[in-house]
């Protein structure tokens, strides 16, 4: 007598939003894309150790061979990040990923990449089972309109969390949590403590602003530009804090 197949499901897949870096090569070298990781790493290890990346070589005027992407995926391994798969390209650039094994991602977090440097490395929580988002759908609009409503979340958005406000502003009344991120494509408004991450113009407003009641954030970010604090300045640390960028450069000052 045949003994009974178990028929139940073997796993659960399910589709959501994980923390992913992009990392866009802008020159062909190795050992360079390695010491430049190695230095974000060393700076925010939290953020950036076993962070998972996306390896983009769109900004390469030609695609490299198998064997030069082998060893920048490398690389990413040495400076402790761990390389998932390509971005969307052409192609070619699917061609390479079929022949590297590696998935093509065609989304990830590109807006919060800096505009300069050889090497750019958007912000990323270390890979991580999907994580819980709270999203609130709106209409699509013109990317130069910011809709007029706000978001508001009230109570802590807990870590592992993330509350996102397309096309409109967000109020949180609440803790963000350490590892839990609030984002924006208009101003954040936080009446409680920011422990975790915060980022604002998320779809290239320069204009947006953040504003803390209690800052204790591990990442503050409008419009691609962004600072990780290991450590809070002393003068900023649990106080009422304003965020706003002036040209390229990300400022921060005591309400």
């Amino acid at each position: 007598m045949n003994a009974k197949m178990d028929t139940s499901d073997a796993c659960d897949l399910r589709f959501g939003q994980v923390g992913i870096a992009n990392v866009r090569i802008k020159r062909v070298d190795a050992a360079a894309l390695c010491e430049e990781l190695e230095r974000r790493v060393r700076t925010a290890p939290q953020l950036f150790a076993r962070a998972a990346v996306v390896l983009d070589l769109s900004p390469l005027l030609k695609l490299p061979d198998d064997g030069t992407v082998d060893a920048l995926l490398e690389a990413v391994r040495s400076a402790g990040m761990l390389p998932v798969g390509l971005a969307y390209g052409t192609s070619e650039t699917e061609a390479l990923a079929r022949r590297m094994g590696l998935p093509l991602i065609a989304k990830f977090r590109a807006a919060y990449e800096p505009a300069d440097g050889d090497v750019a490395v958007a912000p990323a929580s270390a890979p991580a089972p999907v994580r819980e988002v709270v999203r609130e759908a709106a209409p699509v609009e013109p990317a130069a309109e910011r809709v007029a409503s706000t978001l508001h979340h009230d109570g802590t958005v807990r870590s592992g969390q993330q509350v996102y406000a397309r096309d409109r502003d967000l109020v949180v009344t609440g803790t963000v949590a350490n590892a839990a991120e609030v984002i924006a494509d208009g101003d954040i408004h936080i009446y409680g403590s920011l422990r975790g991450r915060a980022m604002a113009g998320a779809q290239g407003d320069t204009d947006a602003r953040i504003f803390v009641h209690d800052f204790r954030a591990e990442l503050v970010a409008i419009a691609g530009h962004y600072r990780v604090f290991e450590q809070i300045p002393k003068d900023l640390e649990g106080q009422s804090v304003r965020c706003w960028l002036e040209g390229e450069k990300l400022l921060l000052a005591k309400l």
